[in-house]
């Protein structure tokens, strides 16, 4: 099973935040970040990303639905 992780460019605010955490997925490209594959790897450090990200710009989901950023 695979995630798929997705940078809402609307709300990014390119901090950097998540392309310094896992620069295996993450790249910035000017005004904001980008997903580098296509399908990542289950990794808890990506839904700790999705819940830091300053803008919430970030969603990852897996074959159920979203399940980040995690809503405590």
């Amino acid at each position: 099973m695979t995630w798929t992780v997705r940078v809402d460019p609307q709300l990014c605010l390119a901090s950097g935040m998540c392309a310094g955490a896992a620069p295996e997925v993450f790249a910035l490209d000017g005004g904001h970040a980008r997903v580098l594959p296509d399908g990542v790897e289950p990794d808890e450090l990506l839904l700790d990303i999705a819940d830091a990200c300053p803008a919430q710009a970030i969603t990852v989901s897996d074959a159920s639905g979203v399940i980040g950023p995690r809503r405590d």
